[in-house]
């Protein structure tokens, strides 16, 4: 455990070591980056209207939760249903709410006031609000001009005077000013307003309206708007609650008079049949003298009275029942009277009627304000195709057994009647006009003791729901948020700091980093050579202790791993192609060798473009052409050079038109044992090894080959390739130099991109801590 712990510690402050390395060199551009950020955060700030929360909390009279009204109310709220907070939620987000709410408060037309650079809603200070007759039919309309006059309340739209609260006809229709109560009635302003369709009001709304339960255990919403302006929030949210619980209402108040309808048309009906039989009870009784009926005829008028109150109940269920089903049958999902259910004593079907009724009702709703391809329609329609068939198959299983009840108690009747035919005729007569108004009593009795209910239910209607905090706005603005704005700001600075540096570090296709040649190749690297400021091609010489000559005397040390000594001398010098700086590495790894009493020879092979002669200022009149071609004996080509006296140069002549073929008629060989026998060290530099093969003819006579290749400007491909075309082509004991490392970052000093840093002494013997450009 502890290991790991360790291990995980190491691997940490291993990849912040790695950070720093690859970035930190580049401060200032990092500096500049997050300046430039915050100055974008600041305009960002600057421009951006600042937004607004307005909440509210609702409590929901759940049936499945703990809000449940008291007896007492609920006993008087006959029709009342219980909530379900899911269904609910989604009913204050409805669009027929909200385009309610838009009418209103008339969001339609937004009122802006012009300030310094942008546009700011004035819904709260504006002098007034405009209303416009038909909203539906709006055409859009931006940024319509106006002022206001204080001295006689009139709106100016381009030079034309309009009054206020008065209808008047415009280009862009019916409107009318009011006047703003809460608005600042001062003149001067310069305001606009535009006009917008509602169905594009109302998705605004809905994407920023959040309606949420505190926990799955309570029946409370919290509502949730974000608006720019924090009255207007706060009017929005209030506005929204208030035509919910109305809505809420508005359903049982309809409920309600629709049953008062239907039992006020039974009462009428029943009443003129009762007065029909009385009526014949009279006249019945004057013409037999008939005055009272015996104990056996009283016994069957309370049996047969109890039976015929039972199948009237049945019929009248049945009767409700086929209303029901004929209003569901003819229903296209247009709103129309809905039936009543009373006397139906199963609760669902009253729950689906009024859910059907709801769905409709919404339907009409939607159907003004959407498209009939509409989503939001088409999933209405759906819900009430789907709650048909439940309704139909109620009203069926109900029926049928109805129907069974009605049966039995109509078989019961048959036998009383049998026992009726035992009594006197005019006995017999009298009880059955007795027993039919004993019916009709029954019933008027029932129908008003429902009509007294309903009427209890309809003037105690309440809302099924409770407003517990009305909307309130947060005193500061939820976004932009300052402090994350500015903290973006910084880490997107920093992140296009760190990506401008990696793309161009690690998407370049030449050699950057010295690890990318150790993946690239297995070939050894032993030295690294920074770059020269000065471009002088000769960085080393006697008491010199600049940076790059300090490399050079440890690339001289190198050359001991690679197997160089006193008689393993001859050291070949080439690259992949031109520009790489294999004659200046040659060169002043000549001079370097020199410096310790070495005698050493440079042989400037490179017979298609040499360059060793000039920086060494050395003649080209006669040189290695020469020698090979015969035409020159071995010590009139060997040139002193003036820069050191154990240092000794060959040049290569003139140029030859075949110098491969030259190179290879087998006095290139005889030169180079000559020199092997006068020198300490011999250098050869010769042409790259792309072009011509020149260098992998003379590395057969040599006993190293030093491979140049240079900081951004080989190309990656070569030295991925290098391995493999030496075992085709081999180069002998074949090692790598990196020339030309910079520093990395910005200012010329920090990690660079090979290895390693320390100190080092400038020409005047001042001593100062620098990175090593090629570290």
């Amino acid at each position: 455990m502890e290991f790991t712990r360790k291990f995980n510690k190491e691997q940490s402050s291993n990849l912040l070591s790695q950070a720093i390395f690859k970035f930190l060199p580049y401060w200032p551009l990092f500096i500049g980056l997050i300046i430039l950020g915050a100055g974008s955060a600041w305009v960002y700030l600057r421009f951006t209207t600042p937004l607004y929360e307005t909440t509210a909390t609702l409590l929901i009279k759940d049936e499945k939760k703990g809000a449940v009204e008291s007896k007492t109310i609920e006993s008087l709220d006959q029709l009342s249903s219980k909530k379900i907070i899911e269904n609910e939620m989604e009913v204050i987000q409805s669009a027929s709410l909200i385009h309610d709410v838009i009418n209103q408060l008339h969001l339609y037309a937004p009122i802006y006031k012009k300030a310094e650079f942008k546009k700011i809603s004035a819904y709260s200070t504006a002098p007034v609000q405009v209303q416009i007759e038909a909203p539906d039919d709006i055409e859009p309309i931006e940024n319509i001009q106006f002022k206001f006059n204080r001295h006689d309340s009139s709106v100016v739209i381009d030079d034309k005077i309009y009054p206020v609260n008065t209808w008047i006809s415009t280009t862009f229709g019916r409107i009318k000013f009011e006047l703003n109560v809460s608005g600042k009635k001062e003149d001067g302003g310069e305001y606009s307003f535009s006009l917008i369709k509602p169905k594009s009001v109302i998705s605004s709304i809905k994407q920023r309206l959040k309606v949420t339960t505190s926990n799955k255990m309570t029946s409370i919403l919290n509502l949730s708007f974000i608006d720019e302006e924090p009255k207007r929030g706060e009017a929005i949210l209030n506005e929204l609650l208030l035509v919910y619980n109305k809505a809420n209402v508005q359903d049982k108040n309809i409920l309600a008079d629709n049953t008062l309808k239907f039992i006020d048309e039974r009462l009428k009906s029943v009443e003129q049949d009762l007065k029909g039989i009385e009526g014949k009870i009279q006249n019945y009784k004057s013409q037999q003298n008939a005055v009272d009926i015996g104990p056996q005829g009283r016994l069957f008028l309370e049996n047969v009275s109890n039976n015929d109150q039972k199948l009237s109940d049945i019929n009248m269920q049945l009767a409700v029942l086929g209303q029901v089903e004929r209003y569901v049958n003819s229903s296209n999902n247009a709103i129309g009277v809905v039936p009543s259910t009373l006397g139906v004593s199963d609760p669902t079907l009253s729950k689906l009627v009024e859910k059907l009724y709801a769905s409709e009702l919404e339907y009409e709703t939607l159907k003004k304000t959407t498209g009939e391809n509409s989503p939001t329609l088409i999933a209405v329609v759906d819900r009430i195709e789907k709650i048909k068939p439940s309704i139909i198959n109620n009203i069926q299983s109900q029926r049928g057994s109805l129907l069974a009840t009605r049966e039995n108690l109509s078989a019961t009747n048959g036998m009383y009647t049998s026992v009726l035919r035992a009594i006197p005729e005019k006995e017999r007569e009298l009880i059955e006009i007795n027993r039919e108004q004993g019916i009709k009593n029954g019933i008027y009795s029932f129908l008003l003791q429902k009509k007294e209910e309903t009427a209890l239910s309809y003037a105690s209607t309440v809302t099924d729901s409770r407003v517990i905090d009305k909307a309130q706005s947060s005193d500061k603005p939820v976004s932009p948020k300052k402090k994350i704005v500015y903290l973006s700001s910084v880490m997107i600075a920093l992140l296009l700091g760190m990506g401008l540096i990696l793309g161009r570090e690690s998407l370049s296709r030449k050699v950057m980093f010295r690890y990318e040649i150790e993946n690239l190749s297995e070939l050894p690297i032993i030295g690294e050579i920074g770059i020269e400021a000065s471009n002088d091609p000769i960085v080393i010489s006697e008491g010199k202790k600049t940076f790059v000559a300090e490399q050079f005397r440890k690339l001289r040390m190198s050359l001991n791993y690679i197997g160089i000594n006193s008689k393993h001398k001859k050291i070949l010098v080439t690259s992949s192609i031109s520009g790489e700086g294999k004659s200046f590495i040659a060169t002043n790894l000549a001079l370097s060798l020199a410096l310790t009493n070495k005698k050493v020879i440079l042989l400037d092979f490179d017979l298609n473009n040499p360059s060793i002669t000039s920086s060494l200022n050395v003649h080209n009149e006669k040189g290695i052409t020469e020698f090979l071609m015969g035409e020159s004996d071995i010590h009139e080509i060997i040139q002193q050079t003036e820069h050191n006296p154990n240092l000794h140069i060959i040049s290569t002549g003139n140029l030859p038109s075949n110098p491969t073929e030259l190179i290879m008629n087998g006095k290139a060989e005889e030169l180079i044992s000559y020199l092997d026998s006068s020198f300490d060290y011999i250098i050869i530099d010769t042409a790259p090894v792309m072009p011509v093969t020149d260098a992998y003819v003379l590395s057969q006579l040599c006993d190293a080959t030093l491979y140049v290749v240079r900081h951004n400007f080989t190309p990656k491909v070569f030295v991925e390739r290098l391995d493999a075309n030496n075992k085709i082509n081999s180069l002998n004991n074949l090692a790598i130099v990196f020339n030309g490392v910079t520093a990395r970052g910005i200012g010329g000093s920090g990690y660079g991109y090979g290895y390693g840093y320390g100190y080092i002494y400038d020409d005047r013997n001042s001593r100062k801590k620098l990175s090593y450009p090629g570290s």
